[in-house]
């Protein structure tokens, strides 16, 4: 968690959903973005213990009422909708959504079963699309622009040895993306993807060990990515200073993909 306070209270009267948000790297883009100013919805898919402590660490450090839990099913676009329309009824108005889930699996293609691929296209780009589909209306009902940052990852990049559903799953995504900016900026909503390296993260056991090609030795820096690292380049996308950033991937993986 950053406290440095530099950006003072920047997002001050914002309010944010972070999608998948109850731990990694969704906890921490919760955690930043509070940290200036802007209130947090913080969503989880099933467990809800790592929802109320990311809450209650959030409305600790910055008063009660700052952060709510909403457990939604992203894959479900009713559920989706109605976590929208009780985050607009709790805290009165959207104005930054972080499409952060995704699910992690490591299967050889001519192993992989049809079931397996829908399941990761299901989560990372369906789910966003249930996401912006539901909040976009509230944007621009509101007419104060907005932001959306999706999360996309390296894989896409570098073609991953045994994800090739998450790199089309992430592939479509930055697509997804890139249409997005050009629909709505007529409405002065941005949308941008951040795509991540190799981050020092708890892996599920169905995500399977990192692919060789993230390893340490074929990072540039050396190192695995810090969650806040990640979680920093979401709140610059989300600060006013970014207001003519749209249509971008931000890479943040230590120079492991140069482009």
């Amino acid at each position: 968690m950053m406290a440095d306070g530099i950006y003072g209270n920047a997002l001050a009267g914002q309010v944010a959903l972070v999608t998948g948000s109850g731990k990694n790297i969704g906890r921490e883009i919760a955690l930043c973005l509070a940290e200036v100013g802007a209130q947090i919805a913080v969503n989880g898919l099933s467990d809800k213990a790592a929802v109320d402590e990311v809450v209650a660490e959030i409305n600790a450090a910055h008063g009660q009422g700052t952060a709510r839990g909403y457990m939604a099913d992203v894959t479900d676009g009713a559920s989706v909708k109605g976590m929208v329309d009780a985050v607009a009824r709790d805290f009165g108005r959207i104005d930054i959504l972080v499409s952060n889930p995704a699910m992690r699996r490591q299967t050889p293609f001519p192993e992989m079963a049809f079931e397996e691929w829908a399941q990761v296209i299901d989560v990372a780009l369906n789910g966003a699309f249930h996401c912006v589909s539901a909040v976009v209306p509230q944007m621009i009902e509101g007419g104060r622009g907005g932001r959306i940052v999706t999360m996309s990852g390296v894989s896409t990049r570098l073609g991953t040895k045994h994800r090739a559903h998450v790199c089309a799953a992430k592939g479509g995504l930055e697509g997804f993306t890139h249409g997005l900016a050009m629909d709505l900026a007529e409405y002065g909503i941005t949308v941008n993807a951040v795509s991540p390296g190799a981050i020092d993260t708890l892996r599920g056991a169905a995500a399977g060990s990192l692919p060789g090609t993230l390893g340490n030795e074929s990072i540039p820096l050396k190192r695995k990515g810090l969650p806040v690292e990640v979680a920093a380049m979401v709140r610059h996308l989300c600060l006013p200073d970014a207001a003519y950033i749209t249509g971008q991937v931000m890479q943040v993986n230590g120079g492991v993909y140069l482009s």
